[in-house]
């Protein structure tokens, strides 16, 4: 369980509103009918190869390259419905194991109805423990939300969900953010683990995570002021490190995973664009 400290308590999910009843022709349903069935019988990896949300982004299709990204084991968990555009909690998880030769290298989060769709990318090792990783971001829109798995033999993966959001997480606030906290860090790592044993990862810093895109009082634009980089190693080795753009979430929080074959001390360094940076220590025993 996420403790209060490093994230406020999510609302209960909002229910989609009903959809109202719809007179179809006879040809419609007969169309539709033959759709599904088409779709029934189509391997969802042909799918996602031959045209999901991702083939046609910019920003995906320059990640991909010439690999022919399959549509499996990729878990991308975000609300159905968001009513705030602001803070959508989003999670990921792929169904490969974290092992040599074959490993989850990186996770790319694109959203297309954003001004920038590029959100983040997380960078995962083989300390990283499982290729899961949770934060926050901002959705401009409702729109299909990708995941584009890279693993390290070369394959790429990909995932999609379908978000519904009601306010724009690109509308200006009316409230000020209190910046007397400015660069403070908060960290929960496992008091202890069994080597070979995947333990759990909570990080924040108090940071406004400004787009550039927010409306100032005076009818400006409030300048850009981002975390752009977070690294975390143990005792000097890399263990896992994400590249943040301007769709996460104010308050950046990263949540992911571990799997130490020994003891020593984690590292956690926040980099901001304007290259100031934060720290925070916390020692593991395993």
């Amino acid at each position: 369980m996420v403790p209060t400290y490093i994230r406020e308590k999510e609302d209960d999910m909002p229910k989609a509103p009903t959809a109202s009843a719809v007179t179809l022709s006879r040809r419609t349903v007969i169309a539709l009918t033959a759709n599904a069935a088409t779709l029934a019988l189509t391997p969802l990896g042909a799918l996602a190869q031959g045209g999901g949300a991702w083939s046609r982004v910019d920003e995906a299709l320059a990640i991909v390259g010439d690999a022919d990204p399959i549509a499996e084991g990729v878990v991308l968990d975000l609300p159905a419905v968001s009513e705030d555009g602001s803070t959508v909690p989003l999670g990921v998880s792929v169904d490969r194991p974290m092992q040599q030769g074959e490993f989850v290298k990186a996770i790319h989060i694109i959203a297309p109805g954003n001004p920038y769709p590029l959100i983040a990318t997380f960078n995962f090792t083989e300390l990283s423990g499982r290729p899961e990783v949770e934060t926050r971001v901002r959705l401009n829109e409702s729109q299909t939300v990708i995941a584009l798995v890279e693993l390290s033999s070369g394959a790429m993966l990909v995932g999609e969900r379908d978000v519904r959001v009601t306010v724009s997480g690109c509308l200006a606030r009316a409230d000020t953010y209190d910046t007397a906290n400015l660069f403070t860090t908060r960290v929960r790592v496992p008091e202890s683990l069994a080597a070979g044993e995947s333990g759990e990862v909570l990080t924040m810093i108090n940071h406004p995570q400004e787009s550039g895109l927010r409306e100032s009082m005076d009818g400006g634009l409030v300048p850009k002021r981002l975390i752009e980089r977070m690294d975390v190693t143990l005792d000097g080795e890399p263990v896992f490190s994400a590249d943040l753009h301007r769709s996460v979430s104010s308050n950046p929080y990263i949540k992911f995973f571990m799997t130490p074959q020994s003891g020593g001390t984690l590292d956690f360094t926040w980099t901001e664009d304007t290259g100031e940076t934060a720290h925070e220590s916390a020692e593991l025993a395993v």
